[in-house]
């Protein structure tokens, strides 16, 4: 694959293990696209601050896409261009999620929530290393919303919510899940996909010299316009099945060894 320019990687569950480590080889993998002279950039459902402590060990250089594209950054986490969900829908949005499930809502640099001690809010400041802020309703909080997050264990629910929003919200919304435990809820082009479009434009590369690699369903929108698209060996059928390749899960080097195979 000697023609692609630039490489889009996910975060969670792709370029760091389940324990949220960027291993060695990972870190060597990235340095050695750089050394290629391949683009490498980064996007997320996470809040940019949530991938501040990646820019040092691998050296990013160019827009880091936060809350799947909803918000762009510099690698000094200055916002280039934001895209925040219609103000006149989040309290709609919050109570559809929080009749079933827990929900956090993100605006520019803070993550609200009321109940510091529910299910996952601790194990989310551990990965993003900052804190939510605790308020007693997120109904008051309705301008610049970049992403509302409902989280619950009952996966199979979780997934029926986020096709419920899609449904409910149609176009004024785009609703994924980043976890099997997420459903995130972001503006219609705040989505993967737009952010290889995004990258196209800002770097003037073709799509088709782009590779993009990633193991959950909202990673799908980013495989479509991709000329080569990469899963991880732990994504569901319905992932591997959307990707053009296939590479060992992120207990295995799947991120490393996808750079080393099929990249460089």
């Amino acid at each position: 694959m000697g023609d692609i320019r630039l490489l889009l990687a996910d975060v969670d569950g792709t370029l760091v293990t389940d324990d949220k480590a960027l291993t060695d080889r990972a870190i060597s993998a990235v340095h050695r696209l750089h050394d290629a002279g391949v683009i490498f950039a980064l996007t997320s459902g996470r809040p940019p601050r949530g991938m501040a402590m990646l820019v040092e060990p691998l050296t990013l250089q160019g827009p880091i896409a936060a809350f799947n594209g909803g918000l762009i950054v510099t690698p000094d986490m200055s916002t280039i261009e934001q895209k925040t969900l219609p103000a006149e829908l989040v309290p709609e949005i919050i109570a559809t999620v929080c009749a079933s499930i827990d929900a956090w809502v993100y605006q520019g640099a803070d993550w609200f929530v009321t109940d510091p001690n529910a299910p996952h809010v601790e194990r989310e400041a551990h990965t993003v290393q900052f804190g939510p802020t605790v308020v007693d309703s997120l109904g008051t909080i309705t301008e610049a919303v970049a992403k509302i997050t409902g989280v619950g264990d009952d996966h199979e629910l979780v997934a029926r919510i986020s096709q419920d929003l899609g449904s409910r919200f149609g176009d004024h919304v785009a609703a994924s899940r980043s976890q099997p435990y997420y459903v995130d809820v972001t503006h219609p082009e705040a989505n993967k996909g737009g952010v290889v479009a995004y990258l196209s434009e800002y770097y003037d590369i073709d799509p088709a010299q782009i590779a993009t690699i990633g193991d959950m369903p909202n990673d799908i929108a980013m495989f479509a316009p991709a000329g080569l698209s990469i899963a991880m060996g732990q994504s569901d059928d319905a992932v591997r099945a959307a990707a053009d390749r296939v590479t060992a899960s992120n207990a295995e080097e799947g991120f490393a060894r996808a750079v080393e195979e099929y990249i460089l």
